[in-house]
């Protein structure tokens, strides 16, 4: 375009606004074929948003509530007494030298941050329908962050067996330093069952009606009204595919230090989880793709 001596050149607003737009760099996101990788780093870039997502959870959990988290104290208390009257007093379950409230709240205090974290992220993704189908994140932070959100309960619970503990004269042992990893343990545990979960309820909404039933069935499966000591030796090894059985009597002999180390059944319950854990996330990873359609 020619111009006169001294006559500035004029570029019009819009094609000058079109140039720059088209020299700026662009991101197509589109979902990855096959059995893609983790990408777990993924989380770490999201966790601004993995730790609203808690506390979201924590506050929507409490929000306009009589008691407030006094609801965490009183589940597990209340099982606690039943157990007691029943299977203490009148069943005479033996619970291997161990006053039974506190053999009791010991396994309940890990069951209930199980049965928590298991109903909250089966149900995450579904529940955070709309999150999902507007914008891009890891779809991994919503199962994760279901998980998370429990241990607040469990922390506020965990205070009572303090004073169990106190009331009837037992003093923690050099065991108790091994309770943080009883309880990622059971962090992992319920994410790896969560995250089959959670993916499955996508394509069938009748998985959510499941998981009520299945922790009622896993709870008499799981030694935390009675001992493991009850099981025959031989088979103590295979009972530790039910990967709480190990969890749970890691936690007593954690807490307590009465009781021997769960060994084989451990390593089988440790074994399971990773098992699962592994499993559950590429399958997750697998699903994924196609949340956003099918939710």
């Amino acid at each position: 375009m020619a111009t006169l001596p001294g006559e500035a050149l004029r570029v019009d607003p819009p094609i000058a606004l079109a140039e720059a737009q088209s020299a700026r760099p662009h991101v197509a996101i589109r979902p990855a074929g096959g059995w893609t990788g983790l990408e777990l780093r993924e989380l770490w870039q999201y966790r601004e948003l993995l730790f609203f997502l808690i506390w979201r959870d924590i506050k929507v959990r409490y929000k306009q509530t009589a008691l407030g988290a006094t609801w965490a104290v009183l589940q597990p208390v209340f099982t606690m007494v039943v157990f007691s009257l029943f299977f203490g007093r009148l069943a005479k379950v033996p619970s291997d030298g161990i006053p039974y409230p506190v053999f009791s709240y010991c396994a309940l205090l890990p069951w209930q941050l199980f049965a928590y974290a298991l109903a909250e992220s089966s149900n995450s993704v579904v529940a955070n329908e709309r999150l999902v189908s507007k914008v891009y994140f890891p779809r991994l932070v919503i199962p994760v962050a279901g998980v998370l959100a429990g241990l607040v309960d469990f922390a506020i619970a965990f205070v009572v067996l303090i004073f169990l503990m106190l009331h009837y004269g037992i003093a923690p042992t050099w065991t108790i330093a091994t309770l943080p990893l009883f309880v990622l343990l059971t962090i992992l545990t319920a994410l790896a069952v969560g995250l089959w979960l959670s993916a499955l309820n996508v394509q069938y909404r009748d998985v959510r009606y499941t998981v009520g039933f299945l922790t009622q069935i896993w709870l008499f499966l799981s030694p935390v009204a009675y001992s493991s000591s009850l099981v025959p030796v031989r088979w103590r090894a295979l009972y530790g595919l039910n990967p709480m059985a190990g969890v749970i009597e890691g936690f007593r002999w954690a807490l307590v230090g009465k009781t021997a180390a769960p060994g084989a059944m451990l390593a089988v319950s440790v074994l399971m989880v990773m098992l699962l854990l592994v499993g559950g996330l590429f399958y997750f990873r697998r699903m994924e793709n196609n949340f956003a359609d099918v939710i």
